[in-house]
């Protein structure tokens, strides 16, 4: 079938650009090859690496090409993507790459570029290529609300002038198994992750919602090795414009061509990545991954749950590692118990809707044989989710999200805590002077509640201090700190504020919220939030993003399961996540860009794509 296909395809293909010849032949003067060319060099090569459908090549013919620029000529109305190629990168893929093509569509590209041949040079302008797409080919999960395409809709509410040229990657999540995965369990020894081994998707859309890249993740799957399986998360962009994130039990680094740079099972101490990848500025990964073996102290041989982060260097060697369970205090139980159990991050269970752990549930659980990835204490449970981890290369350390603390920490390369960003009840006596104090714009200190776990900014609609509570993605602002001072931008995801349950599951809501933190001082400000106006229904339960960036000197945010609710008598979804992109000029206090996915499956992330790192000067 798959031939069938390819064949139809391709004879689409050379209909459309009017090809008359495209065969290899051999007469009786040796071989010949005859290939369409429709410009001055060469043949347009669709989906390069099999990757990246939505990308091509226009081969250089043999030619030397310099001052290359591309135009990828927009529909009615639509979105126009234009970028400079530097002339190693076309060296790199061997012609022009192409980058941005509408699916299912007769694109229409133009480019202009100098080709030089035997110190013969010509420059060509606006030379248009015509070069025809299939459609968007996402793997079905086989349940019946699963539509075969990333979306059903998209509203784009509001964009700027200024954000017109945006790109954004978004990467979602099923939130649920598919059929031909979850087929194995961690069980020498007990514990682990591995139930996160579903599908999953990145795009990228324009500001119009166009698709105008995908990654054919399935090309990058073998679903029947538990190895090289599992769900995409942890996107980055890096400096040199390629694309790294990690899946099940490895982590790559691809550019947005498909061309592979590296393709890496987790060293094999290690196992079950997720949430976050994060190149160094050394040149090194930071991966947030877990214990393949470890001994309890009650002689119990576990497979822990994301709680260590590995330093590899650029050979794939570990070169350091956090073993959190041994630097934190894993029965820290205050956030666990008020967490809601019906959405402990993807592990969404209606049925468990507003429930929550006590005392006794939480001793029965520490008697027992029950490790893996259950919301619970000590080590071999999901007592951390750590679900970001970020370098600050300023005093050599690393900040990192506690999902399940509901902090934000930063730990030496001693492997010693430097500070905790969070309510200060349920700390033990050893992390009390680590403690950030809140204060005010002036400095003021500024008073908590019940052990600082209730802030002024707990209920007031008008702000005010807050922690964040299950947040994600705590991040450094490099550009904006230094040694003594750190901005940090996070999604407050907002349940279990307070340490409780609200009353009603309708009063729960998330934040956007960018921090200022005088590391000398040891105190923490919040300078900006957005999303406490938008109330429940903004809230993301799990997931989501909050990311600076310099471009624009904006304020990226992806509510990306905003809309997900259920019934709490029930436990039946009443609501589908609308995951929504907002970007912020700094300090602003509206969105200058909103774009809402309607019928989709739960989100993770979203972030804006640099054309200029990805196809600019190489270093």
């Amino acid at each position: 079938m798959k031939k069938i296909l390819s064949s139809v395809l391709v004879a689409g293909m050379l209909i459309s650009v009017g090809v008359t010849t495209s065969l290899a032949m051999g007469g009786p003067t040796g071989p010949k090859t005859d290939w369409q060319i429709q410009g001055k060099i060469g043949s347009v090569k669709l989906n390069p690496y099999e990757l990246t459908p939505l990308t091509a090549v226009i081969m250089n013919g043999g030619y030397n090409l310099s001052n290359i620029e591309v135009t990828i000529v927009p529909k009615e109305n639509g979105q126009t993507i234009k970028y400079k190629v530097d002339e190693n990168r076309a060296k790199t893929y061997g012609g022009i790459p192409i980058f941005g093509l509408y699916p299912s569509y007769l694109n229409t590209v133009k480019v202009s570029y100098t080709k030089e041949s035997f110190g013969k040079t010509e420059t060509v302008k606006d030379e248009e290529y015509k070069i025809l797409t299939s459609g968007i080919s996402l793997q079905p999960t086989g349940y019946t609300s699963q539509r075969g395409v990333p979306f059903e809709k998209v509203n784009v509410l509001k964009v700027e002038d200024e954000f017109k040229d945006r790109l954004y990657l978004v990467n979602n999540a099923p939130g649920k198994s598919i059929g031909k995965s979850s087929n194995s369990v961690w069980n020498n020894p007990m514990g682990g992750a591995m139930e996160w081994d579903e599908e999953s998707s990145a795009f990228i859309v324009d500001t119009k919602g166009e698709i105008r890249w995908f990654f054919d993740n399935d090309k990058l799957m073998d679903w029947h090795n538990i190895y090289n399986r599992g769900l995409m998360m942890g996107f980055h962009q890096n400096n040199d414009g390629s694309l790294t994130w990690g899946f099940g039990q490895r982590y790559v680094k691809y550019d947005l061509m498909g061309k592979e740079s590296f393709n890496r099972q987790l060293p094999l101490g290690y196992i079950d990545f997720s949430h976050a990848m994060d190149d160094m500025q050394n040149g090194n990964y930071l991966l947030r991954v877990a214990s393949a073996n470890t001994l309890r102290p009650d002689g119990k041989n576990v497979r822990t749950v994301r709680d260590v982060i590995i330093e590899v260097n650029q050979d794939g060697d570990v070169v350091d590692e956090w073993k959190l369970f041994e630097i934190l205090d894993p029965y820290r139980s205050d956030v666990i118990k008020a967490l809601d159990q019906g959405a402990v991050c993807l592990n969404i269970d209606a049925s468990m809707a507003g429930k929550t752990l006590s005392d006794e549930d939480l001793a029965k659980m520490d008697e027992s044989n029950d490790f893996g990835d259950i919301a619970g204490t000590g080590i071999g449970r999901n007592w951390a989710h750590v679900n970001s981890v970020d370098y600050d290369p300023t005093d050599d350390s690393i900040i990192l999200s506690s999902r399940h603390q509901s902090a934000m920490i930063k730990i030496g390369r001693d492997k010693k805590v430097k500070w905790i960003a969070g309510a200060h009840k349920g700390w033990n006596d050893k992390f009390k002077d680590k403690l950030l104090q809140p204060v005010d714009s002036k400095g003021n200190k500024i008073v908590c509640e019940d052990g600082y776990s209730k802030c002024p900014g707990y209920l007031n609609e008008n702000g005010g201090f807050d922690w964040t509570w299950t947040q994600h993605t705590a991040w450094r602002i490099d550009e904006k700190s230094d040694k003594r001072y750190i901005y940090i931008s996070v999604f407050d995801n907002g349940d279990a504020r307070g340490i409780e349950q609200p009353a009603l599951s309708t009063m729960k809501y998330s934040r956007a919220v960018v921090y200022k933190i005088d590391q000398e001082k040891m105190t923490i400000e919040q300078i900006w939030e957005y999303g406490k106006n938008r109330g429940n229904e903004w809230f993301s339960p799990v997931t989501s993003l909050t990311e600076y960036h310099a471009d624009k000197d904006s304020i990226v945010v992806y509510s990306a399961t905003a809309g997900m609710s259920f019934d709490l008598n029930s436990g039946v979804s009443v609501g589908e996540p609308k995951p929504e992109i907002d970007e912020f000029k700094w300090g602003a206090k509206e969105p200058s860009v909103q774009i809402q996915f309607i019928g989709t499956d739960a989100g993770y992330q979203a972030m804006p794509i640099s054309l200029e790192k990805a196809f600019g000067k190489t270093k």
